[in-house]
């Protein structure tokens, strides 16, 4: 489609942080397709959740907040999170009428005239006020490099290809990582596979006793503070470490979880180290690459919105660089409560533009 269409409110992505923002805009009276848009390039509700691995259940996951207006009741944890948490966003979605619309890949956001942004996609272009950038990261895995990484003849894959335990049975498997996606992975894989071995690039971070909120706070503080100088975010979980419950201490008392530094080379065979003096070589079947994701903002390089640091600044959602732009589920508010959260206060500042500025004729 060639048509331009106009609304006040474009929302890019439907998971948490999307869904989350299109409720709020709902509740303070925005109408879905007249007065706002949201677009998914899924291809079907759930956001990340639903290519999650078959093994992470419900029971499993750490922190999962309900959505705004309505709770997440009565799920068995013992089924796949993918299944439960992608039936409660089709729910949620149908419940509260947002119209979604997907698949719908966005491909780039301009300067339009009037002061408005162009949101060009694979289903024509939609002209807006303002623009609610919710597209997470679960689209742009890292992965690093290392010398010698294109002559490994075994397998490589990363955290967003993840198969489950049992497609390394018998295998000699490398894990790179030191969060919680790298940990959780070792302690399923080594129930299966021939040996395993742990590499992180600094030294994992456990963390004792529970989490309060006091402690949460203090570590969004850190990542806000990277994001309020234009510094790409880390995640919250790299400040705040790795809760060292049951599974985590059994896996330290039976040396799966027993780190080594980050190899220095890939040889065609497994990994290498070199301190100059001795060699060590691990043989390995496959690398699996625990190595977390990236901020899905490529689409928005026409407005230059990029600090010389290589992140965005934000202040709470907004970015500091054009104020019709906000940022939910990025940075500080990059969890399911944080996205929450986000969403209210991004609607609530929109909302005041909107008040401020009205559409030239």
């Amino acid at each position: 489609m060639n048509s331009m269409r106009e609304v006040e409110v474009v929302v890019i992505g439907a998971g948490q942080a999307g869904l989350s923002s299109a409720y709020h805009l709902r509740r303070t009276g925005f109408e879905p397709d007249r007065d706002f848009v949201v677009l998914d390039h899924s291809p079907g509700p759930g956001g990340a959740w639903r290519f999650r691995w078959p093994s992470l259940t419900y029971g499993k996951v750490h922190g999962m907040h309900a959505l705004p207006g309505m709770e997440l009741t009565g799920a068995d944890p013992a089924r796949p999170s993918s299944e439960v948490i992608t039936e409660y966003f089709a729910e949620y979605e149908r419940a509260f009428d947002l119209r979604v619309r997907r698949p719908v890949d966005v491909r780039a956001v301009r300067e339009g005239e009037d002061g408005r942004l162009l949101v060009e996609t694979s289903d024509g272009t939609w002209s807006t006020r303002a623009l609610i950038n919710a597209t997470g990261t679960w689209d742009r895995p890292f992965w690093p490099r290392y010398p010698g990484q294109e002559t490994f003849r075994g397998r490589q894959l990363h955290t967003a290809q993840y198969p489950g335990p049992e497609a390394f049975a018998g295998q000699r498997v490398v894990v790179v990582g030191g969060g919680a996606s790298g940990t959780q992975h070792l302690l399923e894989i080594a129930e299966q596979a021939a040996a395993t071995t742990w590499v992180t690039r600094r030294p994992p971070v456990f963390r004792e006793g529970p989490f309060t909120e006091e402690y949460g706070r203090a570590a969004v503080a850190l990542v806000e503070e990277r994001v309020r100088q234009g510094l790409p975010p880390k995640s919250v979980v790299s400040v705040t470490g790795l809760p060292l419950n049951d599974a985590i201490r059994q896996g330290i008392e039976d040396g799966v979880l027993d780190c080594r530094p980050m190899f220095d080379r890939i040889t065609p065979d497994g990994v290498a180290w070199n301190d100059g003096r001795h060699s060590r070589h691990i043989a390995a079947d496959v690398i699996l690459w625990a190595t977390g994701f990236r901020a899905a903002i490529d689409h928005l390089a026409p407005l230059k919105l990029r600090e010389p640091g290589g992140g965005i600044r934000v202040e709470g959602t907004r970015s500091v660089a054009d104020p019709r732009v906000h940022l939910v589920g990025y940075g500080p508010s990059a969890s399911t409560i944080g996205a929450n959260r986000a969403g209210r206060a991004a609607v609530r500042d929109i909302r005041r533009l909107l008040a401020e500025e009205p559409v030239a004729a």
